[in-house]
């Protein structure tokens, strides 16, 4: 971090510079090292109109224009609409101060305005840096949630560059809901984006400076070989990590990926269902990525330590329960389908029980060593998945055995499943039923969804099981883990479609995390159950969460055995299936239930109570369900949870987005042919705007043919129906955008508008005034060119007695809008001009006292975070007294507390302010 100790930003945003003898608008000041600051900026005079550039103040030395010599022009345009223009687009342009924590664009976007969904935007806001853990269970609408917030970011300048990292299977799926919802445009960096960049940017050049809003796969992102070096030497304003459980061990891959992104952004937001792992040193390692000073000790902390850096609720929260009823049926009971097992099946189950698996009277199970107990539970495992499964095991042991015992039990074992053909499969016949009971078939509409933890029971079933019900090749598909990222990507979007012939999808576990199914589709079966509440919870989570129309419906294929002591399904698979939805209806969640936190820990653990004897009652500690992931995190306080969500002040002159838009289209392009009904805009987009397209996917943009003919509309419900309809195409994506405040063809308006204005010009526009008013804009700001006072100010009585008022109220009593007439008479520039100087010198004056209350409010958190850092300090360094490695933590807890230290710096307003005179209203008689 630069301290503001050492250097101040210079040009806040909006600022206009003269570089290369040209007049440049900023949009961001970012400092590099010391004195020395990064300028994105957009042209404004003739020659670089509309032209983006990256300033380096070390080598353009930039001007700034002074507010005094401001030049004072008439506007001829009708109604004043350029003056009104500019002005609504410099309100719009200009970043939210630090002190205005509301949300300032919650109801802007293409979403059901849920409160619920708006609260962690609303905690994020709070925190001296917009950095928390959203940790709502599976299906709540995380995505929509961490929307709400990078939207808010982008409003306050603080999301210029964001970079969201995600499982390889919901890439699209993430960037469809940004695009589709909220109008924010990722490049998506999967196998085929990355050849894109291959093409479109010299070998070697950073992709990441060359985009600056990205979504890329965790896989992907840690090959530290190909991206590390690039990463390093990144800044980001916001860092997304999806699915941030698989962060927590520490040393791994993505642990260290994580904690590089920590260090070199701005804004964190870490996104799970199952943040806590059980292990509390492990979750302060997550923690610690958010907020470095927020645990002294990892192993002894409490909810109350943290509560400003997380957000987690249940389907059953108070808050959550109020709102998500009419799009959010309850779901039915999980049905266990009984199949018993064939006497081919049962001749496996007595091999199994005779000879590898041991019992309770310790008999039985003599074929491995005590180091290899837990083999058997790996055979049984995937038998009661099918014994293709078996075969495929077996068949891999053979390669690594020696010992000549197992080798001639496993052959044993191979020669019983060779013995069993298609028809010998119990479950399978009970799948093929089942589904013809659902409905699902050729000629039908009804779709479902087969979950199995094997790659060779789904191979198998997808080349068996579609001939009984008369589906083609192309009605069925199959996922797992071992297919690329885009043909993942393909296969869930394909699923996702109503006019896609897809009736039937057989996949693994891959599809348990993140991954929506539920757009078509609200049958699920577990062909076989996985060991572990928490991997069913997830599952169930695939067509159970927020926007699913039909009641979730769940079976589970139990395979039962009359061999005495077999495992068969009614040992474990079918008791977690009703405990999982005895917990997920009383608690809301089944996660953590068992104390273990991740689903390969709970297996684990099960298995081992198995071999010592226990039942699986005793292993689950039978007993009323608790939630313990809400006894470690806590949850939300139910008063805060019912109080209304804290909205911001933003100023403005125009009624909409819609009229601002309207008018500017009008009035800076008037040669622009636009076909409108009313409800659509449709027209053939300029090179400038199709240009900040060009984040969106090319296949999008080539089959709607966006950059021939562009549609878009402010109308809600056209655009979701059109969203809706998309969903029954095989693009996915709607051939109408909302036209949200975000959207690219907005923001390209308002930069277009602004830069109408000569060089250091202001319009006089003639209202309703008794006297002269000037319009002046003042920011100061912190050391990260982050504004922190932001006055709009409306100053009058000048020489003498300046006056200085709100700028919008006065436009407001001034009448200033649609309804003005421009007769077009000459302003008075001789009176007007020699009071520029004074009107800056009050403005100057009203912004330095408006500092001076507002530095309360601004260095208020800041003193009460170095308060908690030093307390932090002091316990951290007790708690090493004595230990071993002693030095090299108190090394570390020193480089700490002085990189925080120089955060608290960066964050305190300092430097020098921007003024700028945008308009003077002279009286219209």
């Amino acid at each position: 971090m630069i301290s503001s100790a050492e250097t101040a930003t210079p040009f806040a945003p909006g600022a206009r510079i003269e570089v290369r003898d040209a007049e440049w608008m900023v949009r961001t000041c970012t400092p590099i090292r010391r004195d020395v600051f990064k300028i994105t900026a957009v042209g404004v005079s003739e020659f670089v109109r509309d032209e983006d550039a990256v300033f380096f103040t070390d080598i353009e030395h930039p001007v700034q224009l002074r507010p005094e010599d401001t030049q004072l022009v008439a506007d001829t345009s009708s109604a004043f609409a350029r003056s009104r223009l500019y002005l609504e687009s410099v309100l719009r342009r200009t970043p939210l101060p630090q002190s205005e924590r509301g949300l300032a664009l919650a109801d802007r976007f293409l979403l059901d305005p849920l409160t619920y969904q708006q609260r962690p935007a609303e905690l994020a806001l709070k925190g001296l840096r917009p950095r928390i853990l959203l940790a709502d269970v599976v299906g709540l609408g995380k995505t929509l949630e961490i929307g709400l917030i990078l939207a808010e970011l982008i409003r306050r300048g603080r999301g210029e560059r964001i970079l969201v990292v995600t499982p390889q299977q919901v890439l699209e799926q993430f960037q469809h809901e940004l695009w589709t919802r909220f109008a924010i445009p990722l490049v998506r960096l999967d196998s085929v984006g990355i050849e894109r960049i291959q093409r479109d940017i010299p070998a070697g050049r950073n992709p990441f400076l060359y985009y600056k809003r990205v979504i890329i796969s965790v896989d992907t992102l840690k090959n530290q070989g190909k991206y590390g070096q690039h990463l390093e030497n990144m800044q980001w304003d916001a860092v997304v990590i999806d699915e941030s459980h698989n962060l927590i061990n520490e040393g791994n891959l993505r642990n260290k990926l994580a904690r590089l992104l920590s260090k070199r952004t701005d804004a964190l937001l870490l996104a799970s269902a199952t943040p806590h792992n059980g292990d509390a040193k492990s979750f302060a390692e997550l923690i610690n990525l958010l907020d470095p000073a927020a645990i002294a000790d990892p192993k002894d902390y409490s909810a109350s330590d943290i509560d400003h850096l997380y957000i987690r609720r249940t389907k059953i929260s108070d808050e959550v329960s109020d709102h998500i009823s009419a799009k959010w049926p309850d779901r039915g009971p999980s049905v266990a389908v009984r199949s018993p097992a064939t006497p081919r099946e049962e001749a496996i189950f007595a091999e199994l029980a005779e000879v590898w698996l041991p019992r309770p009277d310790g008999a039985g199970g003599s074929v491995v060593d005590r180091d290899r107990r837990l083999f058997p539970y790996t055979l049984a495992k995937a038998f009661l998945s099918s014994h293709v499964a078996l075969g495929a095991t077996i068949g891999k042991r053979l390669k690594k055995a020696e010992e000549p015992r197992e080798i001639e039990a496993l052959n044993d074992l191979a020669f019983l499943v060779q013995q069993m053909d298609d028809d010998d499969s119990a479950k399978r016949r009970a799948l093929v039923d089942e589904l013809k009971r659902i409905g699902v078939k050729a000629k039908g509409t009804m779709r479902a969804v087969v979950f199995s933890e094997s790659i060779p029971t789904l191979e198998w079933l997808a080349e068996t099981v579609p001939a009984e019900l008369g589906l083609a090749a192309d009605q069925v598909q199959v996922m797992h883990g071992g297919f690329s990222d885009q043909r993942q990507q393909e296969i869930v979007e394909d699923f996702s479609l109503a006019d896609s012939k897809v009736r039937l999808l057989f996949t693994g576990d891959v599809a348990s995390e993140g991954v929506n199914l539920h757009r078509q589709c609200h049958h699920l079966i577990h062909y076989d159950l996985p060991w572990s509440l928490i991997r069913i919870e997830q599952r169930n989570g695939r067509i159970d969460r927020y926007g699913q129309e039909h009641q979730p419906q769940f079976r589970a294929l139990i395979l039962t055995s009359q061999t005495k002591g077999a495992l068969d399904d009614t040992t474990v698979a079918e008791k977690l299936l009703r405990r999982e939805e005895a917990a997920h209806r009383s608690l809301g969640t089944a996660e953590a239930v068992t104390r273990e936190f991740t689903a390969k820990k709970e297996e684990d653990r099960l298995i081992q109570d198995l071999l010592h004897g226990k039942s699986v009652e005793e292993s689950l500690a039978e007993g009323p369900p608790v939630d313990i992931m809400a006894q470690l995190l806590g949850a939300v306080e139910q008063g805060e949870a019912r109080a209304e969500v804290r909205r911001a002040r933003v100023p403005k002159l125009f009624g909409s987005t819609e009229e601002f838009v309207r008018e500017a289209l009008r009035t800076v392009c008037p040669d622009l042919r636009i076909d409108d009904d009313g409800e659509l805009l449709a027209f053939e987009p300029p090179g400038d705007l199709v240009h900040r397209l060009s984040a969106l996917p090319a296949s999008y943009l080539r089959t709607h043919k966006i950059k021939e003919r562009m549609k878009v509309t402010f109308d809600r419900d056209l655009a979701q129906r059109k969203l809706d309809e998309a969903r029954r195409t095989k693009t996915m994506w709607p051939d109408i955008a909302y036209l949200s405040d975000l959207h690219p063809m907005v923001e390209w308006l308002v930069d277009k508008v602004q830069v109408q204005l000569v060089r250091r010009a202001a319009p006089v526009i003639a209202a309703k005034v008794d006297e002269p008013t000037f319009l002046v804009q003042g920011i100061y700001s912190n050391a990260l060119g982050q504004p922190t006072v932001v006055e709009w100010m409306a100053i009058s009585g000048l020489p003498g007695a300046p006056l200085v008022r709100d700028m919008t109220e006065v436009l407001a009593q001034a009448g200033v809008g649609p309804k003005m007439i421009n007769t077009n008479r000459a302003p008075g520039l001789d009176r007007l001009t020699p009071l520029i100087e004074p009107a800056v010198a009050a403005a100057r004056r009203h912004l330095d006292e408006q500092r001076d209350r507002h530095d309360d409010e601004v260095a208020r958190p800041l003193r009460e975070y170095d308060g908690q850092l030093e307390m932090w300090e002091r316990q951290s360094l007790e708690s090493l007294a004595g230990t071993s490695n002693g030095t090299k933590k108190r090394s570390q807890v020193n480089d700490t507390v002085a990189d925080q230290k120089r955060l608290l710096q960066s964050l305190e307003t300092t430097g020098e302010p921007l003024l700028r005179i945008l308009a003077v209203l002279e009286g219209d008689s």
